[in-house]
Protein backbone atom coordinates (compact mmCIF):
# COMPACT_ATOMS: atom_id res chain seq x y z
CA UNK A 1 0.00 0.00 0.00
CA UNK A 2 1.34 3.12 -1.27
CA UNK A 3 0.71 6.52 -0.31
CA UNK A 4 2.07 9.79 0.86
CA UNK A 5 1.66 10.65 5.09
CA UNK A 6 1.58 14.46 4.65
CA UNK A 7 -1.07 14.19 1.86
CA UNK A 8 -2.92 11.64 2.83
CA UNK A 9 -2.46 11.01 6.88
CA UNK A 10 -6.14 9.30 6.62
CA UNK A 11 -4.71 6.58 4.86
CA UNK A 12 -3.45 4.75 8.36
CA UNK A 13 -6.54 5.59 10.59
CA UNK A 14 -8.85 4.62 7.72
CA UNK A 15 -7.82 2.01 5.34
CA UNK A 16 -4.59 -0.06 7.03
CA UNK A 17 -6.93 -1.67 9.38
CA UNK A 18 -8.98 -3.24 6.47
CA UNK A 19 -5.63 -3.75 4.35
CA UNK A 20 -3.91 -5.56 7.41
CA UNK A 21 -7.02 -7.76 7.91
CA UNK A 22 -7.21 -8.41 4.48
CA UNK A 23 -3.81 -9.68 3.94
CA UNK A 24 -4.52 -12.07 7.01
CA UNK A 25 -7.52 -13.46 5.56
CA UNK A 26 -5.46 -14.44 2.22
CA UNK A 27 -2.23 -15.03 4.16
CA UNK A 28 0.18 -12.36 2.51
CA UNK A 29 2.13 -9.84 4.46
CA UNK A 30 1.11 -6.50 3.96
CA UNK A 31 3.87 -3.74 3.32
CA UNK A 32 3.08 -0.29 4.00
CA UNK A 33 4.55 2.05 1.77
CA UNK A 34 5.02 6.00 2.89
CA UNK A 35 6.66 7.80 0.36
CA UNK A 36 7.87 11.79 -0.16
CA UNK A 37 9.28 11.63 -3.67
CA UNK A 38 9.71 10.48 -6.78
CA UNK A 39 12.95 8.59 -5.86
CA UNK A 40 11.03 6.90 -2.95
CA UNK A 41 8.10 5.89 -4.93
CA UNK A 42 10.63 4.38 -7.89
CA UNK A 43 13.04 2.53 -4.88
CA UNK A 44 9.23 1.19 -3.66
CA UNK A 45 8.23 -0.12 -6.85
CA UNK A 46 11.67 -1.31 -7.40
CA UNK A 47 11.66 -3.44 -4.02
CA UNK A 48 8.35 -4.48 -4.61
CA UNK A 49 8.84 -5.91 -8.24
CA UNK A 50 11.50 -8.03 -6.58
CA UNK A 51 9.08 -10.22 -4.25
CA UNK A 52 7.92 -12.83 -5.45
CA UNK A 53 3.86 -12.42 -6.10
CA UNK A 54 3.80 -8.76 -5.25
CA UNK A 55 0.95 -6.66 -6.10
CA UNK A 56 0.81 -2.94 -5.59
CA UNK A 57 -2.21 -0.81 -3.69
CA UNK A 58 -2.30 3.00 -5.16
CA UNK A 59 -4.39 4.98 -2.05
CA UNK A 60 -6.57 7.69 -3.13
CA UNK A 61 -4.15 10.53 -2.48
CA UNK A 62 -3.03 13.23 -4.66
CA UNK A 63 0.52 12.95 -4.44
CA UNK A 64 0.11 9.11 -5.27
CA UNK A 65 -2.46 10.52 -8.82
CA UNK A 66 0.03 13.42 -9.54
CA UNK A 67 2.81 10.69 -9.99
CA UNK A 68 0.68 8.28 -11.36
CA UNK A 69 2.19 8.10 -15.01
CA UNK A 70 5.64 7.35 -13.36
CA UNK A 71 4.04 4.52 -10.91
CA UNK A 72 2.32 3.09 -13.65
CA UNK A 73 5.47 2.99 -15.95
CA UNK A 74 7.67 1.66 -13.13
CA UNK A 75 4.99 -0.87 -12.47
CA UNK A 76 4.77 -2.22 -15.82
CA UNK A 77 8.57 -2.39 -16.06
CA UNK A 78 9.04 -4.15 -12.16
CA UNK A 79 6.43 -6.72 -13.43
CA UNK A 80 4.00 -5.28 -10.17
CA UNK A 81 0.27 -5.68 -10.85
CA UNK A 82 -1.12 -2.29 -9.68
CA UNK A 83 -4.31 -1.90 -8.20
CA UNK A 84 -6.55 1.30 -7.60
CA UNK A 85 -9.54 2.77 -6.85
CA UNK A 86 -9.92 4.75 -9.45
CA UNK A 87 -11.14 3.80 -12.86
CA UNK A 88 -8.78 6.43 -14.86
CA UNK A 89 -5.73 4.51 -13.42
CA UNK A 90 -7.06 1.41 -14.21
CA UNK A 91 -7.94 3.05 -18.27
CA UNK A 92 -4.21 4.78 -17.90
CA UNK A 93 -2.83 1.31 -17.15
CA UNK A 94 -3.21 0.48 -14.12
CA UNK A 95 -4.48 -3.56 -13.80
CA UNK A 96 -7.88 -2.68 -11.98
CA UNK A 97 -9.32 -0.77 -10.21
CA UNK A 98 -12.66 -0.85 -7.51
CA UNK A 99 -14.03 1.57 -5.86
CA UNK A 100 -16.98 4.13 -5.43
CA UNK A 101 -18.69 5.75 -8.78
CA UNK A 102 -17.98 9.47 -8.78
CA UNK A 103 -20.71 10.39 -11.52
CA UNK A 104 -23.50 9.04 -8.49
CA UNK A 105 -21.57 10.86 -5.97
CA UNK A 106 -21.52 14.25 -7.79
CA UNK A 107 -25.38 13.24 -8.82
CA UNK A 108 -26.46 13.09 -5.28
CA UNK A 109 -24.70 16.40 -4.15
CA UNK A 110 -26.23 18.32 -6.05
CA UNK A 111 -29.30 17.43 -4.06
CA UNK A 112 -27.53 18.23 -1.25
CA UNK A 113 -27.14 21.85 -2.85
CA UNK A 114 -30.39 21.89 -3.09
CA UNK A 115 -31.34 21.24 0.18
CA UNK A 116 -29.43 23.76 1.50
CA UNK A 117 -30.13 26.45 -0.86
CA UNK A 118 -33.95 25.97 0.35
CA UNK A 119 -32.81 26.86 3.73
CA UNK A 120 -31.59 23.19 5.39
CA UNK A 121 -28.36 23.65 7.46
CA UNK A 122 -25.68 21.40 6.46
CA UNK A 123 -24.90 20.11 9.72
CA UNK A 124 -28.57 19.28 9.61
CA UNK A 125 -28.04 16.98 6.34
CA UNK A 126 -27.56 12.92 7.28
CA UNK A 127 -23.97 11.70 6.29
CA UNK A 128 -23.97 9.71 2.75
CA UNK A 129 -22.05 6.60 1.98
CA UNK A 130 -21.30 5.96 -1.56
CA UNK A 131 -23.89 3.52 -3.20
CA UNK A 132 -22.85 2.12 -6.34
CA UNK A 133 -19.10 0.98 -7.20
CA UNK A 134 -17.26 0.98 -10.54
CA UNK A 135 -14.82 -2.67 -11.20
CA UNK A 136 -12.62 -1.48 -14.60
CA UNK A 137 -9.93 -4.36 -15.52
CA UNK A 138 -7.60 -3.84 -17.99
CA UNK A 139 -6.78 -6.58 -19.92
CA UNK A 140 -3.81 -5.16 -21.88
CA UNK A 141 -1.94 -4.89 -18.33
CA UNK A 142 -3.14 -8.36 -17.49
CA UNK A 143 -1.31 -9.46 -20.54
CA UNK A 144 1.38 -7.73 -20.23
CA UNK A 145 1.83 -9.41 -16.66
CA UNK A 146 1.41 -12.87 -17.60
CA UNK A 147 -1.89 -12.87 -15.36
CA UNK A 148 -5.06 -13.91 -16.92
CA UNK A 149 -7.92 -12.55 -15.47
CA UNK A 150 -10.65 -15.31 -14.40
CA UNK A 151 -14.00 -14.97 -16.84
CA UNK A 152 -16.23 -14.21 -13.71
CA UNK A 153 -14.38 -11.39 -13.19
CA UNK A 154 -14.32 -9.75 -16.56
CA UNK A 155 -18.15 -10.83 -16.92
CA UNK A 156 -19.03 -8.87 -13.29
CA UNK A 157 -16.62 -5.65 -14.62
CA UNK A 158 -18.58 -2.90 -15.48
CA UNK A 159 -15.82 -1.69 -17.68
CA UNK A 160 -13.15 -4.03 -19.38
CA UNK A 161 -10.25 -2.66 -21.13
CA UNK A 162 -8.90 -4.82 -24.03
Amino acid sequence: MMFNPDTAPYVRRYFLPSFEDAARLFGVTPILTPVHSAAEIEAAITSLGREPGGGFLGMPDNFIEIHRASIISLAAQNKLPPVYQTAFNARDGGLLAYGANFRDIFRRAASYVDRILRGEKPSELPVQMPTKFVLVINLKTAKALGLTVPPILIAQADEVIE
